[in-house]
């Protein structure tokens, strides 16, 4: 079948700034909060590639993990939530609705906030390499490509793609607490030159 190339613009990724007002209000126990947070959701996605079902991180919680990012270069290790709602931003990264699954073709568009769990996007550099698996566990090595500041109403990507990329998306200028329109992102493509030496599945 034929698949018609469409770009969409992701609404869901123009409200980081906006409920980031929010957290940041709560100071110095936003991080901590998040850690927290980030150990539930660690022993859920352990869960989940185990048992091939979404597992609720914490009783009454909207929200299942989708997958996981690391960065061994910064030591950085985030799990990944489905739905792109205010819960998931709160907990951790998520992966914005539309988008393409972690893992298939196409661009899988990731948001966090820029004072937590998106904070060391300002030192990636491009050739860095991210660990990233889906909801089946398997580890895939994608290589940044580029880090860009866009305006919320102009970032888009196109579906229907065959190559398989991120798209790591936060608020910018990092540090501040005020609202604002400009997003960081960071692209990288999936590395073939790495898959063999990354393809194993995750254990916890």
């Amino acid at each position: 079948m034929k698949i018609t190339i469409r770009t969409i613009t992701f609404a869901a990724s123009i409200a980081l700034c906006t409920t980031g007002l929010a957290v940041a209000a709560s100071g110095a126990a936003v991080p901590i909060k998040a850690k927290m947070a980030q150990a539930l959701l660690e022993n859920a996605y352990a869960k989940s590639v185990r048992s091939g079902e979404p597992q609720k991180p914490w009783p009454g919680a909207d929200i299942a993990p989708v997958g996981k990012i690391s960065l061994p270069r910064l030591g950085v290790s985030e799990i990944i939530l489905d739905s792109g709602s205010n819960e998931a931003m709160r907990a951790g990264p998520t992966l914005v609705p539309g988008s393409a699954e972690i893992g298939a073709p196409g661009t899988s568009v990731i948001a966090a906030h820029r004072d937590t769990h998106f904070a060391f996007l300002k030192e990636v550099q491009v050739g860095d390499i991210f660990e990233v698996a889906g909801r089946d566990g398997m580890k895939m090595p994608y290589r940044v490509t580029s880090m860009k500041v866009v305006h919320a109403d102009r970032f888009t990507v196109e579906t229907g793609m065959t190559q398989n990329e991120l798209a790591l998306s936060t608020c910018y200028p990092f540090g501040s607490v005020r609202g604002g329109k400009q997003r960081y992102v960071v692209r990288a493509v999936l590395d073939a030159s790495h898959m063999a030496e990354a393809a194993e599945q995750v254990t916890e």
